[in-house]
């Protein structure tokens, strides 16, 4: 089995440009596309925020123009997950689909994060109907109009106060009887007046016609003063975290205690030499399409020096 010089796993904004630049480069990458060929974008109708769509494009074509442009410059796409990794040999292994075996001297870790959700079967049928998991990517489709976040922590909050200046009207829904989120966190949120926190409630179901109407919720569960009440929203965003998919990593990478791919200093690179990542997986912070994209350029040079500083 001749080694590739370069293998990446992902296929979201991260992996693709990972790829065009490593196509660029000559390193004739191989890209893993997984179970979710596209990322989270794919289940984004409407991306008004990367740069070159000045008219908005929806999520699906975007990481389809991607994956052309990978192409087109010479990566070897190929559908399959990677289910097992060997990083202590040389070259570097992957088992892909739990039985075919790749080797390469660098690969580029792209797999993303997803999104956490309540379990409640609306939150699919409204997702891109109202339903979402990043008020910076949708928060500007819902100007004027009323919308409910989930969660209590600094995220939440942080999700709340910018759709705050956006939308008429934010309802914060808290299972707890206070926000975890920081002091100053917490004073901004309460202090802002068309802010409206919602505490001890849980959710229990979405409703709507073609899109999403409302909320019902349940105040006090499970105790004698419970209540159960419905509220009118035009979109509810889920701000309760993001599991980075790196299961298949966790004996092999530093991973942080949430479970992100710890990297080396201002550069991509992970404890193991020749591996890299990029995008949501190594950034529990920004998550955005394009700051993704940024990391998987930034994986792919790092990538190319580290060959060439080895003559490979």
């Amino acid at each position: 089995m001749e080694a590739s010089k370069c293998l990446i796993i992902g296929a979201g904004p991260a992996g693709y440009t990972a790829a065009i630049y490593a196509s660029r480069a000559n390193l004739s990458p191989i890209l893993f596309e997984g179970t979710q060929p596209g990322g989270q974008l794919t289940i984004t109708t409407e991306v008004e925020n990367f740069p070159g769509y000045p008219d908005g494009v929806s999520g699906p074509v975007l990481m389809e123009d991607l994956r052309r442009q990978a192409l087109k410059f010479g990566t070897d796409i190929k559908s399959g997950s990677v289910t097992e990794v060997d990083f202590t040999k040389r070259p570097l292994e992957v088992t892909v689909n739990s039985s075919e075996k790749y080797q390469a001297h660098t690969v580029i870790i792209a797999t993303g994060a997803s999104a956490r959700f309540l379990g409640l079967p609306d939150e699919q049928k409204f997702m891109g109907l109202g339903v979402s998991a990043c008020a910076t990517c949708d928060g500007f489709f819902y100007r004027g109009k009323t919308v409910a976040v989930v969660g209590g922590g600094d995220s939440a909050c942080e999700e709340a106060l910018y759709l705050s200046n956006l939308a008429k009207k934010v309802y914060l829904i808290v299972r707890k009887p206070a926000l975890r989120a920081s002091k100053v966190m917490q004073q901004r949120v309460l202090k802002k007046e068309n802010i409206t926190v919602l505490f001890n409630c849980n959710t229990l179901g979405l409703f709507g016609d073609e899109v999403l109407e409302g909320a019902k919720l349940v105040e006090n569960k499970d105790t004698e003063n419970e209540q159960i009440f419905d509220i009118a929203i035009d979109g509810f965003f889920l701000a309760i975290g993001h599991t980075p998919n790196t299961k298949v990593f966790g004996s092999s990478l530093e991973l942080d205690a949430d479970g992100y791919i710890v990297l080396k200093g201002n550069t991509s690179a992970t404890n193991i030499d020749g591996v890299f990542a990029a995008g949501d997986v190594a950034d529990p912070h920004y998550q955005q399409a394009i700051s993704a994209a940024g990391m998987g350029c930034r994986a792919a040079l790092d990538a190319e020096a580290y060959l060439m500083e080895r003559g490979l």
